[in-house]
C-alpha cells in the first residue's frame, strides 16, 4: 500500500484480464520501462491462453519496448505465499474487471482500465496491428498519466478516485447495453 514513510518504495503492480495474451502483457511492458523503477509491473489472466499474441510482441518491439520474458500466466502464480507483495491491481478487459479475483495479501488499490480487445479485431493484418497499436497507446497514456501521480503521498481515498478516473480516459472499452 503507498506509504509516505517510504517514498523511494518501489510498488508491486499488477495487470490482469482474462487472457493475458494481448492488453495485460502491454501494459506490463510499458509500465516496467516507464516506471522509472518506482514501480514493478507484473501481468496474468483468469483464464490464460499461455500465449503472448504475436502482434503484441510486434508492437511492444516497434516501440522499443521490452518483449523478452514476456508470458501469459494465471494470477493464481500472484495469489500464492511467496508471490510479490502487489499494491494495485488493474483490470485491462471488461470480462475481468467482472470476475471474482483471488484474495490479495495486503488488499491493494484496484481499478478497472478497461481497453478494447485489439485480438478479437477483425480484418487485415494491418488493421489487426492498428488495433494494438491504439491499445498500446491508451495504455501508455494512462500509465503515464499513473506514474506521475504522487502515489507515496496521497490518501487512500484521492488516490483511489484518481486511479479511477485514469480508467475513464480516452480508450475505455465501450458501453455494453447502454451502461457506462
Amino acid at each position: 500500500m503507498p506509504d509516505a514513510t517510504h517514498p523511494d518504495r518501489i510498488f508491486n503492480v499488477l495487470f490482469l484480464c482474462t487472457g493475458n495474451s494481448a492488453r495485460s502483457i502491454l501494459a506490463e511492458s510499458i509500465l516496467n520501462k516507464d516506471g522509472s523503477g518506482r514501480f514493478r509491473a507484473f501481468s496474468a489472466g483468469s483464464q490464460p491462453k499461455g500465449d503472448v499474441h504475436p502482434l503484441a510482441l510486434k508492437v511492444l518491439k516497434s516501440f522499443d519496448y521490452p518483449a523478452d520474458g514476456l508470458r501469459s500466466k494465471s494470477w493464481e502464480e500472484f495469489a500464492v505465499p511467496d508471490a510479490p507483495a502487489v499494491d494495485f491491481v488493474f483490470t485491462v478487459c471488461d470480462s475481468a474487471a467482472g470476475e471474482a479475483c483471488p484474495v490479495w495479501p495486503g488488499q491493494p488499490m484496484t481499478a478497472h482500465w478497461g481497453i478494447d480487445d485489439p485480438a478479437a479485431t477483425e480484418g487485415s493484418e494491418i488493421e489487426q496491428e492498428a488495433a494494438f497499436v491504439a491499445a498500446f497507446r491508451y495504455l501508455k497514456n494512462r500509465i503515464s498519466i499513473f506514474t506521475a501521480l504522487p502515489v507515496a503521498s496521497l490518501d487512500k481515498a484521492s488516490l483511489r478516485a484518481k486511479l479511477a478516473e485514469i480508467g475513464q480516459s480516452d480508450g475505455t472499452s465501450s458501453p455494453r447495453n447502454g451502461a457506462a
